[in-house]
């Protein structure tokens, strides 16, 4: 059975919340071990606010790549089927033949972090064209300023936003960061990935 995807309950956990949302966005309930859950938490939230404070200022990228190799680790072996590639700098881009691109039209998803008043992490699930489904983590209910950028509700395991890439491109809401600070997780369940033997589509 697959949950629907979970908010954010601070304003610093949409690391660990964007991370767990993969994993329940890829696998059912009932295949999702609990060490899964208590490791995304205990590597989490490793920055420390301005006045000293665990967690306020959220998770870094070490610690999200970190996070990566582990679940990799954890896939190869064989508690999951789970594997995890981590990207920074420019390759994180939505060009065609591009690795982020490339593992959302074969069913992975994607932890990417986007300027949203400040750095925030959300799920990435899927892309049609240049429609790009995700998922933020920080609970809105109000549409937004610019009409491209749609607040869905219909598929709670799956997205909430619905977003043409330029969103993503240029210097409004869900901008990536300037390329030297780009970094995204990708992740896959190693049985639903599309590969060129398992989809004609994928081969076009």
């Amino acid at each position: 059975m697959k949950n629907p995807l979970h908010y954010q309950m601070t304003e610093y956990d949409c690391g660990p919340t964007s991370m767990l949302n993969a994993i329940s966005y890829l696998f059912h309930r009932e295949e999702i071990p609990p060490e899964i859950v208590r490791n995304i938490m205990l590597y989490c939230l490793d920055c420390f606010g301005p006045d000293g404070a665990s967690g306020k200022c959220g998770t870094s990228c070490m610690a999200m790549m970190f996070l990566g190799n582990w679940l990799s680790g954890f896939g190869q072996a064989g508690h999951l089927p789970v594997s995890s590639q981590y990207l920074s700098g420019r390759e994180v881009n939505f060009s065609q033949n591009g690795g982020l691109s490339d593992a959302l039209r074969r069913k992975g998803a994607a932890v990417v972090r986007v300027d949203l008043e400040g750095w925030h992490y959300v799920l990435l699930t899927g892309i049609q064209k240049d429609m790009v489904y995700f998922f933020d983590p920080y609970y809105r209910t109000e549409p937004f300023d610019d009409l491209d950028l749609r607040v869905e509700t219909a598929c709670p395991d799956a997205y909430n936003r619905i977003a043409p890439i330029h969103c993503f491109e240029g210097n409004s809401v869900y901008a990536l960061p300037p390329p030297e600070k780009r970094e995204a997780v990708l992740l896959f369940n190693e049985n639903t990935k599309l590969t060129a033997e398992t989809t004609v589509e994928y081969i076009i």
